[in-house]
């Protein structure tokens, strides 16, 4: 295993004490381990800190980093947590960056497996894969693109994060997806391998709100990132075939429909929606056509990233 690339962690974390001790097994026990892991904490008013330090203690390779923040909950804080414990490791010699949650677990050879995969395919920018809920769903892979990477982990190459910028701040979501877009923009692949998973154990979504709340907000998600209405009526269908049943659709699509109606901004340019667009349009007409082995084509931009 000496020759996979050398990789760091980054975990910003807020209020995970009743998870974080999972995810710190996870990594203490990988067969290749990281040069080093910053775990970041941000406004926590729980016992994160005191669980992390135990282990920082433990492991010279850990390091803990404590933030003031405020109490609330947001994604921009995480990308400000996540850019504190960057800038810890941004003069260290590696080949790879993750950035992962606070509140998931893996099996041993997690990374080895993930590193492997960057170091067989030099074209590849980002890695993962999917996550599985403690309630044992997974990706529908007919309506994710495997080229789609779970923030709850998302391993880049070093030379891919640094091209697309790392996260952008974006207060209302979408961080992990937005940097999977901005990747392949660049001429990176990004490939999520089913051969693996990490178990999340805090619903999706829920940190804050309940489950149909969290559908709501993802309809709002899903206009400001520009999704194709198509394909949202298709999502949204989706949903309905899911616990609960019909209303997890419906609050899908009136979260959508609610943000066409404001004239919410989007968060992507005017490129980066063309360019998803498209590929959500490729995806579902394959579908249509029940080709299910090519959903993890990848679809390459062209020129001028359209």
């Amino acid at each position: 295993m000496s020759n996979l690339p050398s990789y760091v962690l980054i975990t910003p974390a807020r209020n995970e004490a009743e998870f974080i001790e999972l995810t710190l097994e996870s990594v203490v026990a990988q067969t290749v381990l990281p040069l080093k892991w910053v775990i970041v904490i941000n406004g926590s008013t729980d016992d994160t800190e005191a669980v992390v330090r135990d282990y920082a203690t433990n492991h010279s390779w850990i390091e803990l980093v404590c933030m003031t923040g405020s109490s609330e909950r947001s994604f921009a804080g995480k990308v400000l947590a996540f850019n504190a414990g960057y800038a810890r490791v941004a003069n260290l010699d590696f080949d790879v960056v993750a950035s992962l949650d606070g509140d998931i677990s893996f099996d041993a050879d997690y990374f080895s497996f993930l590193l492997g995969k960057l170091n067989a395919d030099p074209t590849l920018g980002l890695v993962g894969t999917p996550f599985q809920e403690t309630s044992q769903e997974t990706y529908d892979y007919r309506f994710v693109s495997i080229e789609h990477v779970s923030g709850a982990c998302q391993v880049f190459r070093r030379q891919c994060f640094e091209a697309i910028g790392g996260y952008k701040p974006l207060k209302g979501g979408g961080i992990d997806h937005l940097a999977v877009i901005s990747a392949r923009m660049k001429g990176w692949k990004t490939r999520a391998f089913t051969d693996k998973f990490c178990l999340h154990h805090r619903q999706i979504g829920t940190a804050e709100r309940g489950a149909i709340a969290a559908r709501f907000r993802y309809g709002v998600k899903d206009y400001v990132f520009g999704n194709h209405p198509l394909w949202e009526i298709c999502r949204a269908g989706y949903q309905m075939m899911r616990k609960p049943y019909i209303i997890s659709g419906f609050a899908l699509v009136t979260g959508y429909l609610w943000a066409m109606s404001r004239g919410l901004e989007s968060s992507l340019s005017p490129e980066s929606i063309r360019f998803q667009r498209r590929e959500q349009m490729q995806r579902l007409s394959r579908f249509v056509r029940g080709n299910r082995s090519v959903v993890g084509d990848n679809v390459k931009p062209s020129s001028d990233g359209a």
